[in-house]
């Protein structure tokens, strides 16, 4: 079943099915919006607004202060920032000259910095001053020079807020002097001085633009190579698909990292390219996230499901009016029917009227390629294909297509695939398949079904699954199970090596506040789950923690509880 043919079109009459890509940069669809709404708020940064004007301005001087540093077109050039306004600018200046970026996180361990460094070939990094301690730490054993280039949060604070920073989280931070070792954001841009004029946009809507990280949890570390079409139509179908006339003058919390697919291309490139308002946010905790949502009152919220878990755990939310929420979208990671209907409850207890939207994804394709339609939830669900995207389920490892309703591989086609994997030929080849009807699918490695209406359903990845007695268990379908006890509020389910089992289930879960962990909630909580799972999927026994460990970009990190809890069961 196609998005182009799909009954589920009958429902959704004001979804267009196809849309006109137009052949064009990131940074001439981008223009385009700005020549459309010059005056309106393009981001938000601590209080600092930037309207389009002045945001093109920006970003045409970052990339003159390129050219002036010696970067040229085909070149690659590291982002590791939080996000701020000088990552943002040098995305789009790096498009502007025809160069590549290559997004990381700026906690990336020195060892990391130094594979992605040299992975991607980059001749330049950008990063902040508080970080560049771990940078100078692996800079000498690079087999190629790069350029640094030091940005300081400071300068882009107001008066009354630098002066706060300055005398708080700014005495933390390591003074550099100037060296010739790199240069500080504003030298770099005073440099634009030496370039009279950019040259013509070289760039082709289907040259490589930017480079993501695979996050890891299946294999090793892949860069995914992925064009300004990708990026473009991503944005486009988003709009398309959101329900919405229009999303100029919404203000998108954007809080969703920049070096991850779904901060970068729904949280910033989708915002922006719609004329809304992009509020940086550049580090997440929950007392922050608390104010900024009373403060700011956004429209729009994108995360992962532990991002609105936290919601849930705002003291103070606790009296607050969410009227102003007009979107709340969830992707990233599965999100369990059961936390799903108490983020709905809290919503709807706090004045709301939008349930949150569950989409998927993944960074093969940019970010979300399927989203839940507005006002209309299927439960399990994860929505229906964006327009001119093609979804089919296959079984594992073929590209045999299954009945209806059957569960197997998700893959997917559409104009937001990846290139592919940089200078992975093998990979590619596994993960990007002809099929005979001649179309490219992108093999995810998740497992899933599809109704005969063309809903998709996730289950989780194919090589998360536990074996235990023979028998396959899904530890996505167990934590749907664990996290609707009352006491709950949320979990994670993994696999423990067993000699006569094969491996045997093991839970971990975080109680609801309140909620004070002991052995007689233990034995509730497994009374619970015996009454709703097979005897052999049972788990053997229930951890509880404060907080389970997460990933860079906020998910559960069950590799790690996976890791943990084999090396106890073998000490």
């Amino acid at each position: 079943m196609n998005a182009v043919s799909a009954p589920w079109l009958r429902y959704y009459g004001d979804t267009p099915h196809t849309i006109d890509y137009p052949d064009k940069t990131m940074y001439e669809l981008l223009k385009d919006t700005a020549d459309l709404y010059p005056d309106s708020v393009a981001y938000e940064f601590m209080g600092k607004k930037t309207d389009f004007r002045e945001f093109f301005e920006r970003i045409d001087r970052t990339a003159k202060a390129l050219l002036a540093l010696g970067i040229r077109a085909g070149d690659r050039v590291t982002i590791s920032m939080p996000n701020c306004p000088q990552g943002v600018d040098m995305f789009y200046a790096l498009n502007r000259i025809g160069a590549v970026s290559t997004m990381i996180h700026p906690l990336s361990a020195p060892g990391e910095i130094a594979f992605y460094l040299t992975a991607s070939k980059s001749v330049a990094i950008l990063t902040l001053d508080q970080f560049y301690p771990k940078l100078s730490e692996i800079l000498p054993a690079l087999d190629r020079p790069v350029k640094v280039i030091i940005a300081r949060i400071l300068d882009e604070l107001k008066a009354p807020l630098r002066y706060a920073y300055i005398m708080t989280k700014g005495r933390k931070i390591p003074k550099l002097a100037k060296s010739d070792k790199y240069v500080f954001w504003n030298d770099f841009i005073e440099a634009v001085s030496s370039v009279a004029a950019l040259p013509p946009i070289g760039m082709k809507a289907d040259d490589g633009a930017s480079i993501l990280y695979s996050g890891g949890t299946t294999g090793p570390t892949k860069g995914i190579l992925l064009s300004n079409r990708n990026f473009n139509a991503l944005a486009l179908q988003t709009v398309a698909a959101s329900g919405y006339e229009t999303l100029h003058g919404m203000k998108m919390l954007s809080v969703m990292p920049l070096f991850h697919g779904f901060g970068l291309g729904i949280g910033i490139h989708t915002a922006l390219c719609a004329g809304a308002n992009c509020i940086l946010v550049p580090q997440f905790n929950i007392q922050t996230y608390a104010k900024l949502l009373k403060k700011k009152k956004p429209n729009l919220i994108p995360g992962v499901p532990t991002l609105f878990e936290a919601l849930l755990r705002a003291e103070k939310l606790e009296n607050a009016d969410l009227s102003f929420l007009r979107g709340v979208f969830s992707g990233g990671d599965s999100l369990s029917i059961e936390l799903k209907a108490k983020v709905d409850k809290f919503l709807k207890e706090h004045g709301a009227t939008v349930q949150i939207r569950e989409g998927y994804g993944t960074t093969e394709c940019v970010t979300a390629s399927c989203l839940t339609p507005m006002n209309y939830y299927r439960e399990g669900s994860i929505g229906i294909p964006f327009p001119d995207t093609f979804y089919k389920i296959v079984k594992p490892g073929t590209i045999d297509e299954v009945p209806v309703g059957e569960e197997g591989e998700i893959v997917l086609s559409g104009p937001s695939v990846m290139i592919g994997y940089v200078d992975n030929p093998e990979e590619t080849a596994q993960t990007l398949r002809t099929h005979a009807d001649g179309r490219v699918w992108l093999h995810t490695g998740d497992l899933g079904k599809m109704d005969e209406d063309g809903f998709v359903y996730f289950r989780q990845r194919i090589k998360r699954m536990i074996v235990t007695s023979g028998y396959n268990v899904y530890p996505s379908q167990l934590e749907n199970i664990i996290d609707g006890h009352e006491k709950v509020l949320y979990s994670c389910v993994v696999g423990v090596k067993d000699p006569y089992k094969m491996q045997k289930v093991k839970a971990f879960a975080v109680l609801k506040p309140g909620i004070e962990p002991s052995e007689a909630v233990k034995r509730e909580i497994l009374a619970y789950c015996e009454k709703h799972i097979a005897k052999y999927a049972m788990p053997y026994d229930i951890e509880f923690r404060k907080e389970l460990p997460k990933t860079l970009v906020g998910k559960v990190a069950y590799r790690k509880l996976e890791e943990e809890a084999n090396a106890e069961h073998v000490a």
